[in-house]
């Protein structure tokens, strides 16, 4: 089975190298290493470490490597839809748009189709059920990474393996002392996709501005400061306002007026709501309920946490569902997706777009 091995030059894509290396697959893989590139001209150190790192590997275990690059892909995909989500007022998940677009789109389409299966370093698993495949989440829930998943298609599902899903990221850490991985100390990267270290204020900055406007509490119509653009700033958000007596918490926007309104307390129901409109609705492995009337229960993430929600989940026309949590949701943005999970929390079915949310 030849195998082709998406490596970051992080620890985990390291570690996946040596498992499948231990496995006996030694003959059948080939290393890959994404290259993407800044928007600018001042370089990519950060691409340029990672590369190094990924030498190091390759020659550690005397497998080939090859540097691909899919620079123009990402900006007029991945990170064109994430300006033009922000620019509208929503709230992007680049990563889930990469991992679909990028890492298991474009790559596969020109690489990977050339071997029997991709393995990448992401946590997760998958799981057979009445013979289809789903994607299924990882043993450590912290770290559990198929919210960034939720968007793939069954077709880039089938030929991808996640060699280190079953494993906690302690044990990740431990195997890469043990067997001396060069990054075994590396710490995880905290960046957007392929961005890196570069600082995400910046990076909406440097392409959208700023544009000052009010911050007003939402309940007395106070103008409490200003923002430098509501692009800045999402439904849910705390730190960053520059605000005294706080906590402060984004609860609404006015897009067209350039305002953002805040409310105070931990407590504050403002920033809480069970109720959410889901459009673009996207399964994995097709609608494990396509014939069933009535909302059936679900579990559900809408950001990138190890916590998951009970709900009930119900199709209302075309792509379009609902899905009414058990318990409140703090910050609740349109442009985030959720994503489905089965009642157990265990697999993946796949995710959709939050349309909105009502503010009294």
């Amino acid at each position: 089975m030849s195998i082709a091995v998406l490596i970051s030059g992080g620890v985990d894509s390291a570690v996946v190298v040596h498992k499948l290396v231990e496995e006996g697959h030694h003959d059948d893989m080939h290393l890959f290493y994404i290259r993407i590139g800044m928007d600018d001209d001042e370089g990519d150190c950060a691409a340029e470490e990672d590369i190094e790192m990924c030498t190091l590997i390759a020659r550690q275990y005397d497998l080939p490597l090859d540097v691909v690059t899919l620079h123009r892909e990402y900006w007029d995909n991945v990170m064109a839809y994430a300006l033009r989500t922000v620019k509208a007022g929503l709230t992007p998940n680049p990563d889930i748009m990469c991992n679909r677009i990028i890492k298991f789109g474009y790559f596969e389409q020109r690489w990977g189709k050339d071997f029997d299966i991709t393995a990448s370093g992401h946590y997760a698993t998958t799981d057979v059920v009445d013979g289809v495949k789903y994607l299924a989440t990882a043993v450590d829930p912290v770290k559990d990474q198929t919210d960034f998943l939720a968007q793939i298609t069954h077709e880039q599902l089938e030929h991808v393996m996640f060699p280190i899903g079953n494993l906690p990221k302690s044990e990740v850490r431990r195997i890469a002392a043990e067997v001396r991985l060069p990054n075994a100390k590396r710490k995880d990267s905290q960046g957007i996709c392929f961005l890196g270290q570069i600082n995400y204020n910046d990076f909406i900055r440097r392409h959208l501005g700023v544009k000052k406007g009010p911050i007003i509490e939402i309940e007395t119509g106070r103008k409490l400061g200003e923002h430098n653009g509501y692009w800045f700033h999402t439904i849910g958000q705390r730190k960053g306002l520059g605000l005294s007596g706080g906590p402060w918490y984004v609860v609404k926007k006015n897009v067209a007026d350039n305002v953002i309104y805040v409310s105070n307390g931990y407590g504050t129901a403002k920033q809480y709501g069970r109720l959410m409109h889901l459009d673009e609705m996207h399964f994995i492995s097709g609608n494990p309920w396509e014939g069933v009337s009535g909302p059936v229960e679900v579990m559900f993430k809408n950001r990138h946490t190890p916590l998951m929600l009970k709900a009930r989940f119900s199709h209302l026309r075309g792509s379009e569902w609902a899905l009414e949590s058990d318990t409140d949701v703090q910050g609740i943005a349109p442009g985030q997706f959720a994503v489905i999970y089965d009642a157990a929390g265990h697999l993946c079915y796949g995710s959709g777009v939050i349309t909105g949310q009502k503010i009294d």
